[in-house]
């Protein structure tokens, strides 16, 4: 679709304004934004009869059956949301954003996967850092090992990996990727700069990551306040390096060495399958209570040490660790087919 700036009638510009940025020949960000999240809950709608239809076929042949059955379409499904909002965003990329996916932070090079290797180490350090010094302290008691709500402690293992695997990719590409980067083009006005435009929506995306919690368990004001902050920390990779790696990395290992390996709460929610079974006391002002670290005074301490772990790694790597203003700045891209 292409409309020409000019022989247009001022009614028509008029017309379209509200829709259509003629500058960059696109969609409205608002509109790509909502279009894009649309998208996203048709494939999973039709998703849900695919999951439905291969879980029937699984029961009508035995292939599996009791709980490593339920396992099996859990892992199933986890896996088949994240790729389905991998397609929705590529469709959003080819139709909507007229840009390559790559561009969502997904160049995937040497320093692509250096960065991977880097946040899933950091992930699992200030999670351990965390656990250790809640130990030392008397918060937190060992009273078991290897528990689990499924027929078997790998089948839990299995399906906790798949899914914080599958939410760390989900919510860095959507929050991140997507969004933070549409916002920073949306915001890029000519009344403001680019460095502007970006730290705008640097700060709207975090929030509305912090926002989303509010729904789960034991959530509190608190509770928001640090996971809007947990959204600066997992976006402070993206705008200094456009890339997602360390931070789908980051999220992953912090989730899962936090539910899984050491049996805290994660955002609210309690695993059923853990490597230690614990026993937690403490102030709740430090701990986070029952909604986990994230809502604890040591939680943000660990987001602080990721931040300075993270800006010192990118250094390394790069030689400097900028904001990257160029996310905010639109480049058009020409499809031929």
């Amino acid at each position: 679709m292409n409309f020409p700036s000019h022989a247009q009638p001022r009614w028509f510009i008029r017309l379209i304004w509200p829709f259509w940025n003629q500058q960059q020949n696109r969609l409205r960000t608002g509109w790509r934004l909502i279009l894009q999240l649309a998208l996203f809950a048709g494939l999973l709608f039709a998703g849900g009869f695919l999951l439905s239809a291969l879980q029937q076929i699984l029961f009508d042949f035995s292939l599996v059956s009791g709980s490593s059955t339920h396992a099996g379409v859990l892992i199933i499904e986890v896996t088949l949301n994240w790729l389905l909002l991998l397609a929705s965003l590529w469709l959003a990329a080819r139709f909507l954003d007229r840009r390559p996916f790559r561009a969502f932070g997904f160049n995937l090079n040497r320093h692509w996967w250096a960065d991977l290797a880097f946040g899933l180490a950091l992930g699992a350090l200030l999670m351990a850092g965390i656990f250790l010094a809640e130990y030392a302290l008397g918060w937190v008691r060992v009273t078991g090992y290897r528990q689990t709500g499924f027929q078997t402690f790998s089948a839990g293992i299995l399906f906790y990996l798949a899914q914080y695997i599958a939410v760390g990719i989900q919510e860095e590409t959507l929050s991140r990727g997507y969004w933070l980067r549409n916002l920073a083009e949306g915001f890029h006005l000519p009344r403001w700069g680019a460095r502007t435009a970006l730290w705008l929506a640097y700060v709207l995306s975090s929030s509305i990551f912090g926002l989303l919690h509010l729904a789960n368990p034991h959530s509190s004001l608190v509770s928001t306040l640090n996971l809007i902050l947990a959204g600066f920390l997992l976006g402070l990779p993206f705008v200094l390096t456009g890339e997602l790696a360390l931070s789908i990395g980051l999220h992953i290992t912090w989730n899962f060495f936090q539910g899984v390996v050491f049996g805290l709460p994660v955002s609210g929610l309690q695993a059923d399958t853990s490597f230690l079974v614990i026993q937690q006391a403490g102030p709740a002002l430090w701990t986070g209570g029952s909604f986990g670290p994230e809502a604890g005074l040591i939680g943000l301490l660990g987001m602080l040490l990721g931040a300075g772990l993270i800006v010192m790694w990118i250094k390394i790597t790069r030689g400097k660790a900028t904001l990257r203003i160029d996310l905010a700045v639109y480049q058009r891209t020409e499809f031929t087919s």
